[in-house]
């Protein structure tokens, strides 16, 4: 665990001294779902009923900014080597790894969900909803996004490839996302899509470094 803690905390240093990566998902994430009031119209009956939708898309594109440079960076400076050949089990790295983008990219997502929300004019039970559904939610986002980052690393201009594997893959929380809030909005039981989404991010806790370990190493041969 000492060498886990170590990559985690190597990571979230990284991430708070650049800062250009988890600020610009951020500010794409704020400024792509206030722009859609602006699209739409004024309409409080539309922009609520489109609000969770809207809030759930711009944060998995938001999460996607970022995924390149998981492990990119290590690839240039030559870190990569090191943690591959590190006694720490690379599957081990990568968890590490995925946990600290969660921390700086997903959890500013999530602290400004609830004031998007209100832009959106959804009522108080959906922006709760919203608020637990992508804290179950978006874990699996970095961790499904490391896959994808993993496999072209090597790539030269990798971005869209990324994108074209990694989005497919978020298709079900997105749509577990929304529907717990659309299910709180109607007072219907959001118990069972709650557990959906928790249940995708504790099966890619477990499978996504087992895949995106073997993808690294390749990547280094």
């Amino acid at each position: 665990m000492t060498g886990f803690w170590l990559v985690l905390r190597r990571d979230l240093s990284l991430a708070f001294k650049q800062g250009g990566a988890a600020m610009l998902a951020l500010a794409f994430f704020v400024v792509t779902v206030t722009l859609f009031p602006l699209g739409v119209g004024p309409s409080p009956d539309i922009l609520a009923r489109i609000g969770p939708g809207v809030i759930w898309v711009a944060a998995l594109l938001s999460a996607l900014l970022s995924l390149d440079r998981l492990f990119q960076a290590d690839l240039e400076d030559g870190s990569l080597d090191l943690l591959v050949l590190a006694p720490l089990p690379l599957q081990a790295t990568v968890l590490a790894k995925c946990a600290a983008h969660w921390l700086s990219t997903g959890l500013p997502l999530i602290a400004a969900a609830p004031v998007l929300g209100l832009l959106m004019n959804m009522p108080a039970e959906g922006i709760w909803t919203l608020l637990a559904a992508m804290v179950l939610g978006t874990p699996s986002l970095s961790l499904i996004g490391a896959i994808g980052a993993a496999l072209t690393v090597a790539v030269r201009r990798g971005g869209v490839l990324l994108s074209l594997l990694v989005l497919p893959l978020y298709i079900p929380v997105l749509i577990f996302g929304v529907a717990a809030v659309d299910a709180a909005t109607v007072g219907l039981s959001v118990r069972p899509h709650l557990l959906l989404l928790s249940a995708i991010s504790l099966g890619s806790v477990v499978l996504a470094p087992v895949a995106a370990a073997p993808a690294l190493r390749l990547a280094l041969e």
